[in-house]
């Protein structure tokens, strides 16, 4: 999520739980610091897919 605030750094979490219908909001995130919160995103919030791990 992008910090409304000049000076302030940007939060970077994981979603670790959908509570919503068909993939949408609320989330519970865990952010960088283990602090967890239930969210709802936000124009300020950029949400991407996990990276895929390759197959070896």
């Amino acid at each position: 999520m992008h910090s409304r605030w000049v000076g302030h750094h940007n939060r970077v979490g994981e979603i670790i739980e959908v509570r919503g219908d068909d993939g949408s909001p609320p989330y519970v995130v865990r952010f960088e610091d283990g602090h967890e919160a239930l969210c709802f995103p936000g124009p300020d919030a950029v949400i991407e897919p996990a990276k895929a791990t390759a197959e070896r």
